[in-house]
């Protein structure tokens, strides 16, 4: 036997164990189903994540994580994991995307990437308030975000829940979210939450530097999150700051219902932020 034949005989067990060693664990816990698809629930430290795994995942494994509302006006995500996204979702209520809640953010995205070996860079789904949790994410983490998602989204809490209540928007708003919004951020008082200059409609500068495409949609009758203080605004500001970002806009529609008829420029868009043209 020669010393090179040698050599790589003994180097393929050690090879094998590497390869073995690199491979994502399968995630663990509950399993049941969603839409038809495996859904696993778990517990990262102490919060509750869900995730949903595709039939036939897309190479790289990407995936969509869920701000708030998992399996509210879902359409989006049920056809994005029939594409081959996983799903994901941590439950963290009421804390309004503050900076205590994009802090409990951060170990799920290490484990799902470090263990599960799903892609660094996961897209966003802001539903309502989820919009408020995923912008702030994305501004404080831009090298983490593919792309975000915002429907019907908060992006500024003097819009809602402050609004009419408090005399900071025209929309319904509610003096009950308003108070858990205060304890949320740890503001002391109305002034100190006024003065605040991290809300989503503020701080877009960071993902604009980091070319992240957003996505928004959003009727023009929303009497509960105005679009002209939250999406319309963060879409003028967006394209000013020279950021990729499209809309689709719901003439005559209110806060509810959510979502598209045909979710196709949901997928589309994900897909193209994964692949970007050449």
């Amino acid at each position: 036997m020669t010393a090179r034949l040698a050599f790589v005989l003994f180097a393929l067990p050690t090879l094998a164990t590497a390869v073995t060693a690199a491979e994502p664990k399968p995630f663990p816990a509950t399993l049941a189903k969603w839409q038809g698809f495996a859904r696993h629930d778990f517990k990262v430290g102490e919060l509750e994540a869900t995730v949903v795994v595709p039939d036939k995942a897309l190479a790289g494994r990407p995936w969509v994580w869920r701000g708030e509302f998992f399996g509210a006006f879902a359409d989006a995500d049920v056809a994005l994991v029939k594409a081959g996204w996983h799903l994901a979702y941590l439950k963290t209520p009421d804390l309004f995307g503050a900076p205590k809640a994009v802090k409990k953010w951060e170990p799920f995205h290490d484990a799902m990437v470090k263990d599960y070996g799903m892609h660094a860079k996961p897209g966003f789904i802001g539903l309502s308030r989820g919009g408020l949790y995923c912008m702030n994410w994305a501004a404080s983490h831009p090298d983490k975000t593919l792309a975000v998602y915002l429907d019907n989204a908060v992006c500024d809490f003097k819009s809602w829940p402050g609004g009419t209540p408090k005399k900071l928007g025209t929309g319904k708003g509610s003096e009950g979210e308003w108070k858990k919004v205060l304890a949320a951020y740890e503001f002391k008082n109305d002034d100190e939450a006024v003065a605040f200059k991290l809300n989503p409609v503020d701080n877009l500068a960071p993902l604009a530097k980091a070319k992240i495409p957003l996505l928004l949609v959003y009727g023009d009758k929303d009497t509960v999150v105005p679009h002209a203080e939250n999406s319309e605004l963060v879409y003028d500001r967006y394209k000013a700051l020279g950021g990729p970002v499209e809309r689709v806009v719901k003439p005559g529609q209110d806060h509810h219902p959510h979502g598209l008829k045909d979710v196709t420029a949901v997928v589309k868009f994900f897909t193209d932020a994964l692949e970007p043209k050449k």
